[in-house]
């Protein structure tokens, strides 16, 4: 089995004070504003407008089974005993990882850039008055096509510090301006009740959906290229990896949080999310135009983020993977960053989707839900794969395999991508046969 061949570039120094680790940090960032985009709006708005606080711990709970996935992901990626990247650590499992990566880089780059394109389309069509859907998606694109194409991690990383300012500012803002108990909001995050269920969901099937969507996300599986691109290679990158996960996972749950409690301050228990504008337009009654504008500026920074973040992370999956089921040959980070593939994959992720933003063409919140179902029948076989690879010293070595709690975590992950799978393949087909 071919090894990794060693980055000719010079990594970065490893922090040691806490001014250094403040400024070291990036990738979490990254990765954490790519996974926030227009599917947690949807889902955290819909969720508070159907179960007010109810649910709220369900979110907390999904939270944490990612942050012990995508940390074993970053341990394998830095301490694996082979030096090889996650997915040539699934390569070790079975040969046919490549190609479905391969292919599932292409089919869900259109997928997720989909809905997150006509949701920039929107937003700006909405906060201006001025044109069309397609027309600023077509803006917005070509703007993440010149920042994906640059080639270049640090302006990369630069840009999502400041969107993430951006996006603390207009969430949290905006949910402080409406006003909330802190005391519901803590009985949520604290009870573990399960509500009657409301619309055409069970409750608890709600919870574990999203429970296992969260947790085995395709998009768990950019993070290794995040932290390649930073420079961090080896185990002494492992404590700056960890706190850099572990801020970003904090500020995703903060800011979930936020639109949670503007769906249930605004839209519980008589009102309902069927479009982008609901809850902006809410908030333009309650707060006046200001804070329409407000929130809309964090919904353009969310899904802004994640159109830049999906196409340059699942480029860089779909050529690896690509090299790697042509090859056989394990490549690093400059060989399928500067090949053909990375490009075309990244062309593909940004151009096709405009499609979806012509008229009539369905609207943004039916977009994301069908892409949140798309990827759910995917989630067992890469749940299992990274359980697998983490969990035996023969993939990551005796010294860096999961210990028990994590272990149990992720057999638990793994079991709900199966019911997640299970029920998806449900709804589809009765959406196909009309049973």
């Amino acid at each position: 089995m071919s090894q990794t061949p060693a980055s000719t570039r010079t990594p970065p120094p490893v922090p040691k004070t806490f001014l250094e680790f403040l400024g070291a940090f990036g990738p979490s960032i990254i990765v954490v504003l790519t996974w926030l985009g227009a599917g947690d709006i949807v889902d955290m708005g819909v969720a508070g407008s159907n179960y007010g606080y109810s649910l709220l711990w369900v979110l907390v709970v999904a939270v944490f089974m990612r942050f012990v996935l995508v940390s074993v992901i970053g341990r394998y990626q830095l301490c694996n005993q082979h030096h090889e990247n996650v997915l040539d650590g699934l390569v070790r499992l079975h040969r046919w990882y490549a190609p479905i990566l391969f292919v599932g880089a292409i089919g869900m780059g259109h997928v997720y850039e989909s809905y997150m394109t006509v949701g920039t389309g929107e937003t700006v069509r909405n906060m201006t008055g001025v044109g069309e859907t397609w027309m600023w998606a077509l803006v917005c694109n070509g703007a993440a096509f010149l920042l994906v194409f640059r080639g270049s991690y640090g302006p990369l990383e630069w840009m999502f510090k400041v969107f993430l300012g951006l996006l603390s500012v207009s969430f949290i803002g905006s949910a402080l301006w409406v006003g909330f108990s802190g005391v519901d909001v803590v009985r949520g995050l604290t009870t573990f009740e399960m509500p009657g269920s409301k619309g055409p969901f069970e409750a608890i099937t709600v919870a574990m959906a999203m429970i296992g969507a969260v947790g085995g996300s395709f998009m768990n599986l950019v993070y290794p290229y995040f932290l390649e691109e930073k420079g961090w290679r080896g185990p002494q990158y492992l404590k700056v990896q960890f706190y850099d996960l572990l801020l970003g996972v904090v500020v995703m749950i903060l800011l979930n949080i936020a639109v949670w409690v503007l769906g249930a301050e605004l839209l519980f228990p008589d009102q309902h999310i069927s479009q982008l504008d609901d809850l902006p337009n809410l908030l333009s009654t309650v707060l006046g135009p200001a804070g329409r504008q407000l929130f809309y500026l964090g919904v353009f920074a969310a899904i802004f983020t994640s159109v830049v973040g999906h196409a340059a992370g699942l480029a860089s999956l779909g050529s690896h993977a690509w090299i790697r089921w042509r090859t056989g040959v394990a490549p690093h980070a400059e060989q399928y960053k500067s090949h053909p593939m990375y490009r075309g994959i990244a062309t593909w992720c940004l151009i096709s989707p405009l499609i979806w933003t012509l008229p009539g063409m369905p609207d943004f919140v039916t977009l994301t839900l069908a892409a949140n179902s798309a990827q759910v029948v995917l989630l067992p076989l890469l749940a299992g794969g990274l359980w697998r690879i983490t969990a035996s010293g023969r993939y990551i070595g005796e010294k860096y395999k999961n210990r028990w709690w994590e272990n149990t975590t992720l057999a638990l992950l793994f079991l709900l991508a199966i019911y997640g799978a299970y029920k998806s393949a449900g709804l589809i087909l009765r959406g196909f046969t009309g049973l």
